[in-house]
């Protein structure tokens, strides 16, 4: 790799192109340039790249398989919306060295510790600011990177560290010099006062120091004692500090940096939730218009969508299925100008990537607009290509009483569809003949239609047949129109999924809250952004969330508000796409309602308190020159309605390097179990509308109490390492 390869870049079946490949000597980036283009050339860093794929695993190396095989093949996939780069090697070896090469760099990073990720960072920034390549850096330059890197200093200050690093006094700052001036220049204060407060000397805190700081600071009960050791032995870099037990104001800040010091509870990370109780009972992670990857007009269709949202943890995907050429069902949406894909490439790539990230059911929620002929097709393709993993029958091959939970349904995928009968039926011979059953309006075109769009769909599927082949597939997830919640109390059964728009399951949840929870303790509901949201934007879906609705389906490709909280709610239970709702929205007697949360049993409020103390490098946003941020911190709690708050720290002018605010929010929340919390920086603009710097969002009942750092994530909900805030939280009950 650090010789360099001649590899063909393809973009499609005829643009396939030479480039030359080479890992860079800090084997952290990849330089490609083009043949012709004389000296234009590329790079992308290894941290970008989030998986490697082997063979024809991409849509566009697949158009080409029958050119090149699949030995010399491969694709780098991005991290966040960046497109994937397919690669053809000269050789299988060739393409081999590079696949094991790139896997074991991304893996060396991901091993790295927060110390390591820093001095990576501080060296890259030194090499993009080296511009004459020296190794070496005067005044000017360091200057100008200071710039680049978000700070704004005295001029007078910068110049004085800069003296102190330059060791050498040779008016420039070599590689190390130049790590000690960033030391001097981030010298955390903020740390530094609460590292003192404890300490007995001012010079370390003895292990007695540290767990009084364990036990009056982040609130740990449990043996603090055998805690502060462990602490000392994995963060503490002095030797001699370890041999006196004690850590150094160097080991307390890698602690504070490190995933145990960050806002959310390791304990919370593995699966720790119950996963042996109803479907119905769990809050599902869903994905609306799957195979699109950008907007609903024209947005490309593709099989990476689906790909991108299992490996997100996504649970419940959506394919849209419409008549295809040569008997062939194609999945796209139906009446636009979106691209098309085939039906089994769909199911190949769900087969595929279901289980790569959790072993917890998949629903595939199948919008059928295809002929019967087509249909069987359709079932064959299911049955041929998932094999085992489809769930075709009842897991004890008798009439069932209640769904099943995840845990029983592990590595399987279940079909979400209309279908000829009840599940009952299946087992006293009542199964209707093949082209009896006739599908009802389809949800979406049918309650499109209420919001008068295409009402075109709804005359053509009223008339559409099931054939019994699909209709076989489906088993504890029936697809069934809505009447109203008297109707469902009385006659639905726990196998049938109604589905609603937003603005229909808004329409409920004002009128009947009380009645929506308790119809969600019995059977699954999905939920999905209306017709009109053609530029694929999403609702917010904690609404939904409110009124115990499991399936609430978003855009995964647009990034926003509504996919923060998705992730934040998701980033619990090993990110396994099934969150258990908390026990009153589970029991039918309990009458839980989102409008009025005081009425429930052991209501009990609390305070949540965050002091924003400051900032660490924050990413620039602004790329006009010589802009530097000016952040706000704001926090905003998503909750029941009574919960739904914003409030904001002041700004800060001219740093995105090191703000300091010690601003403190308050906020009191009635319903903590379905809280969600979500940080937001902004860049402070008093003419136009703020630019989005970064955010993280976490239930609150994952938060940790205490100094907590919280590692920034971009508008992608990827990580933009070092960028991090450092508060303090407090959690009471209301008196």
């Amino acid at each position: 790799m650090l010789v360099g390869t001649v590899m063909r870049k393809i973009k499609s079946r005829t643009w396939k192109k030479q480039r030359y490949f080479k890992l860079q000597e800090d084997c952290m980036t990849i330089w490609y340039k083009s043949k012709k283009a004389g000296n234009t050339h590329s790079t992308f860093s290894v941290s970008d790249v989030e998986a490697i794929r082997e063979g024809h695993q991409s849509e566009v190396l697949l158009s080409i398989a029958d050119e090149f095989p699949a030995d010399r093949c491969f694709t780098l996939v991005f991290r966040g919306r960046r497109g994937n780069l397919d690669l053809v090697a000269e050789s299988t070896e060739e393409a081999q060295s590079w696949i094991k090469g790139m896997k074991k760099l991304i893996e060396n990073l991901e091993n790295m510790g927060e110390s390591e990720k820093r001095d990576q960072w501080i060296g890259d920034w030194f090499k993009k600011a080296d511009k004459n390549n020296d190794g070496r850096m005067n005044f000017k330059e360091v200057r100008d990177l200071l710039k680049m890197m978000n700070v704004d200093m005295n001029e007078h200050h910068a110049h004085r560290l800069f003296t102190m690093a330059d060791k050498s006094q040779s008016g420039t700052l070599e590689d190390d010099e130049f790590v000690l001036f960033y030391k001097m220049l981030t010298q955390r204060e903020d740390v530094l006062r609460v590292f003192q407060a404890y300490s007995s000397d001012g010079q370390k805190l003895s292990q007695s120091n540290l767990e009084d700081f364990l036990r009056e600071e982040q609130l740990e009960g449990d043996d603090t004692q055998q805690h502060a050791k462990q602490l000392i032995e994995c963060y503490e870099p002095s030797d001699t500090a370890k041999l006196l037990n004690a850590m150094t104001f160097d080991g307390f800040l890698m602690y504070l940096g490190s995933a145990e010091g960050s806002i959310f509870n390791p304990q919370r990370r593995g699966v720790f939730q119950d996963m042996s109780q109803p479907l119905c009972h769990y809050f599902i992670s869903s994905s609306h218009n799957t195979y699109l990857m950008e907007d609903q007009l024209r947005g490309q269709s593709s099989v990476e969508g689906y790909i991108r949202a299992l490996n997100r943890g996504c649970r419940c995907v959506e394919v849209d299925c419409w008549d295809g050429a040569s008997g062939e069902p194609i999945v796209y949406h139906g009446h636009t100008l979106t691209s098309k894909i085939l039906f089994k490439d769909v199911v190949n790539a769900v087969g595929n990537y279901a289980f790569k990230v959790s072993e917890y059911p998949v629903i595939l929620s199948i919008e059928n607009h295809c002929n019967v002929e087509q249909q069987r097709v359709m079932a064959q393709h299911l049955s041929n290509i998932l094999g085992d993993k489809l769930l075709k029958s009842t897991l004890d091959g008798k009439a069932p009483i209640g769904l099943p939970s995840p845990e029983d349904l592990k590595g399987k995928i279940l079909v979400k569809a209309k279908k000829i009968g009840g599940l009952e039926d299946a087992f006293n011979g009542m199964v209707e003949d093949s082209l009896t059953g006739e599908v009802s309006d389809e949800d979406e075109a049918a309650e499109m239609d209420e919001d008068n769009l295409h009402r075109e769909i709804l005359i053509l599927d009223s008339k559409q047949r099931l054939s019994k082949e699909l209709s076989d597939c489906v088993v504890y997830c029936k697809s069934v129109h809505f009447s109203s919640f008297k109707h469902s109390r009385i006659h639905s059964k726990f196998y049938e999924v109604a589905s609603f728009t937003e603005s229909k399951a808004r329409k409920h949840l004002r009128e009947a809250g009380a009645e929506f929870v308790h119809h969600n303790s019995r059977q699954l509901t999905r939920v999905y952004p209306t017709g009109f949201r053609t530029d694929s934007s999403n609702f917010n879906p904690q609404e939904m969330w409110n009124a115990g609705c499991q399936i609430v389906a978003l855009n995964f490709q647009t990034a926003g508000e509504g996919m923060d909280l998705n992730d934040g709610l998701f980033s619990q239970n090993s990110r396994c796409g099934y969150v258990l709702k908390p026990d009153f929205m589970r029991e039918a007697e309990k009458r839980f309602d989102p409008e009025t949360p005081q009425q429930r049993d052991h209501y009990q409020p609390v305070v949540l308190t965050i002091q924003v103390i400051s900032g660490q490098q924050l990413p620039k946003v602004n790329i006009k020159e010589g802009s530097i941020v000016d952040p706000l911190v704001r926090v905003e709690i998503h909750g029941v309605p009574m919960d739904q708050a914003k409030q904001e720290t002041r700004y800060i002018e001219n740093n995105g390097f090191n703000p300091v605010w010690y601003d403190t929010l308050r906020f009191t929340i009635h319903t903590p179990e379905l809280a969600l919390v979500r940080f937001v920086v902004e860049d402070y603009d008093k003419t136009s509308k703020n630019d989005f710097v970064g955010q993280y969002t976490l239930p609150l009942s994952c938060m940790q109490q205490g100094y907590r750092h919280i590692h920034l994530l971009s508008r992608d909900g990827t990580s933009i390492p070092p960028s991090s805030l450092f508060v303090h939280i407090r959690v009471t009950e209301l008196e």
